[in-house]
């Protein structure tokens, strides 16, 4: 069973962990999820259609993430998922986290820290592998198609993260 670890409000390890989906969290415990924007080299980004079998926000749209593994650090994570999510390698891509935010859920034991990453690759389209447990189909979008997606209320995370899309 995948692991997740729980941090303190000023994101300090606690030296606990958590099962993947758990929601054991007490106010003021945290886990760390990554998301990873993935602009190609010609402006457009990369999005995913979420499976239909998703407990929550099914059918949407979204970029790669997922929780950070026990022992696993942000970057790692982010590498991780967009890799499992797309089969596309961010490894080498300089940077870190262009926005760090948390959610706070109050006596839902779900309350979380997220580091959002934005990288720039050169890809061609053939090479984007998605997984048929997490997505439906993906495409290139451009930044306005994003914000129309986002307007019909389809886009997962986008109030979130939207100015990484412009930075």
């Amino acid at each position: 069973m995948e692991r997740w670890d729980i941090y303190d409000a000023d994101r300090r390890l606690t030296g606990r962990t958590m099962g993947k989906n758990e929601w054991i969290l007490q106010d003021g415990e945290y886990h760390l999820t990554v998301l990873g924007v993935v602009r190609h080299v010609d402006g457009r980004f990369l999005i995913t259609r979420r499976v239909l079998t998703k407990a929550w926000a099914a059918g949407w749209w979204e970029v790669p993430g997922g929780a950070v593994q026990a022992g696993e650090n942000s970057r790692e994570a982010v590498n991780r998922e967009v890799w499992e999510e797309t089969g596309l390698d961010v490894s080498g891509c300089e940077g870190g986290p262009l926005l760090v935010y948390h959610r706070e859920n109050p006596g839902e034991g779900d309350n979380y820290f997220v580091d959002c990453y934005r990288f720039t690759l050169d890809f061609a389209p053939e090479q984007v592998r998605i997984r048929s447990n997490e997505a439906l189909e993906f495409k290139l979008a451009t930044l306005d198609e994003i914000k129309e997606l986002a307007a019909q209320g389809i886009f997962l995370h986008y109030d979130s993260i939207k100015e990484v899309f412009t930075k």
